[in-house]
């Protein structure tokens, strides 16, 4: 245990196998070379929006576990969810693997507390908790347009400061050891809630947390913003970018000058018509997977 909520793993655990699977827009973006696979249909073949989004997670999963030749069978836990309620995309999409799983609320921090938890098994691995553990997430446009905001059907317009789901799944698998991508210590965040009350903006409900976590984060690990290459956030957007970097400057730190968001990085704002930014659990995972991992 590191200062007040933090956790440094005396021996870290790997990330050995990283997939990414997204719809037409994303691949579209500034980051389409990069992804794995690239579905040119929505609906990926299926009849509902729901079913699309078990079939994005079941092809990230699977893509993961080839990469390194792993069964389903040797994966000892699953941590995954996504944003659906009862975890239905999580739950039908990788029923048919029979790995043991833990589902995950954790709205669009999934990726990162499925392999914060993820890593806490594998670290924990001298008492023979696990030698492989996977980690999945997904977000879908239209299931999640359809649940939170407004029916497709309706056409609403969409408020600048709005983000935009991001149809996507990343798998990731952790290990003992193999990887070339560490996870050295982790840092939960807390509820903070700063009453905004507009669903439409989601940059601004989420800075706050985020804040808090990145400033527990350099407490409680006695760091500077400059020791890190990168600060990342999974989903502020632009709106949520500028309130984090001022909250942040208020508590003593700039991050300005290495903080990325991977909402801002996927989509180009000034030809995809997606104001704010992308956001939902797919697009960090699918950023880390696809763009991050690969330049550590």
């Amino acid at each position: 245990m590191t200062g007040q909520q933090s956790i440094q793993f005396e021996r870290a655990p790997h990330i050995i196998s990283a997939a990414s699977v997204v719809g037409k827009k994303e691949g579209e973006g500034p980051l389409g070379h990069k992804f794995d696979l690239i579905c040119e249909d929505a609906m990926f073949g299926e009849d509902s929006w729901e079913k699309a989004e078990s079939t994005l997670q079941k092809e990230a999963l699977q893509t993961a576990l080839g990469k390194v030749k792993l069964l389903p069978s040797e994966i000892r836990y699953l941590f995954g969810g996504d944003l659906l309620g009862q975890l239905i995309a999580t739950s039908f999409g990788v029923m048919d693997t029979n790995i043991p799983m833990f589902g995950l609320y954790g709205a669009c921090s999934t990726c990162g507390e499925s392999l914060s938890l993820g890593s806490m098994s594998v670290a924990g691995g001298d008492a023979g908790y696990a030698d492989h553990v996977a980690a999945v997430t997904s977000s879908h446009f239209a299931s999640a347009e359809k649940q939170f905001r407004f029916p497709l059907d309706y056409g609403n317009q969409r408020p600048l400061a709005a983000t935009w789901t991001v149809t996507g799944s990343g798998a990731f698998v952790l290990a003992v050891k193999g990887g070339h991508a560490r996870i050295t210590g982790v840092t939960p965040g807390k509820v903070v809630d700063y009453g905004v009350k507009d669903s439409m903006n989601m940059g601004a409900c989420m800075a706050p947390a985020a804040c808090d976590t990145i400033y527990q984060n350099l407490m409680d690990f006695n760091r500077q913003p400059d020791a890190y290459d990168k600060i990342i956030t999974g989903d502020l957007g632009y709106v949520g970018q500028r309130i984090l970097i001022d909250l942040l400057k208020e508590k003593g730190f700039d991050i300005s000058g290495v903080h990325m968001d991977c909402g801002i990085e996927i989509f180009d704002r000034e030809t995809q018509d997606t104001h704010a930014g992308g956001s939902g659990c797919g697009c960090s995972a699918v950023t880390l997977a696809s763009m991050i991992l690969p330049k550590i």
